[in-house]
């Protein structure tokens, strides 16, 4: 599998973990927000899992899990195999995804090949396109969030939350979607210095919280992200 950067110690990534978090290239969204574009315009290997197995190797009983993100990591064809060696090692697996690629999503969970799932709710659905920067086949997102809701595998939803691109109207239609779901995050979009588009503007704490009582309505745990 292609990896282009390890991160050898996370506290945050996953949830009651220590953790490191691998790093795939390239992705088939260009949300126009985005804070690692050399990641989703890139397709070098830059450490090869070999390098990170022998890492892992050597931190087991040290490490409890690691996180893959991206980039887009269904796009790696051969993720199934990588996380077959990881899982031989003892640790638990937390997987990032944009949700198109619920085919490829659906045998990890079946082979319990991750034990937590954080899949990015971009917009309300028929502010898709904006959010991405592409036509976004709303029938596959629609369909990883099925699968994650009846999957058993602890996962959490989350979207990150843009002025110009986000309204309070998208938080109305998300509440009703992801209804009777336990885990959903608000996100506080940040400049950095790694963007795809130019800079937007965030939404301040006032209006986060608005926007997260809102979701409170018909999802048992929602919570803000980087006030």
């Amino acid at each position: 599998m292609k990896i282009s950067g390890l991160q050898k110690l996370t506290l945050l990534d996953f949830p009651g973990k220590v953790a490191c978090t691998v790093f795939t290239p390239g992705c088939n969204l260009r949300c126009p927000f985005c804070h690692n574009a050399s990641l989703v315009f890139s397709c070098a290997d830059e450490i090869g899992e070999e390098r990170v197995l022998a890492f892992l190797n050597k931190r087991v009983g040290i490490l409890d899990g690691m996180c893959v993100t991206g980039g887009e990591p269904l796009l790696q064809k051969d993720i199934a195999a990588f996380l077959r060696k990881v899982k031989a090692l003892g640790y638990q697996i937390k997987l990032d995804t944009n949700g198109t690629f619920p085919d490829r999503l659906q045998p990890l969970l079946e082979e319990q090949l991750v034990d937590y799932v954080a899949m990015d709710i971009k917009a309300a659905p028929d502010n898709y396109n904006n959010a991405t920067g592409v036509v976004t086949d709303m029938e596959k997102i629609r369909r990883s969030v099925e699968l994650l809701k009846t999957s058993g595998v602890a996962h959490e939803f989350r979207t990150t939350t843009v002025k110009g691109i986000h309204t309070a109207a998208d938080f109305t239609a998300i509440a009703q979607w992801l209804q009777g779901e336990e885990n959903y995050y608000i996100q506080q979009y940040k400049i950095a210095d790694d963007m795809i588009g130019a800079p937007f503007e965030s939404f301040t704490k006032e209006e986060l919280d608005a926007f997260a009582e809102t979701v409170k309505q018909t999802v048992k745990n929602v919570g803000v992200r980087g006030e």
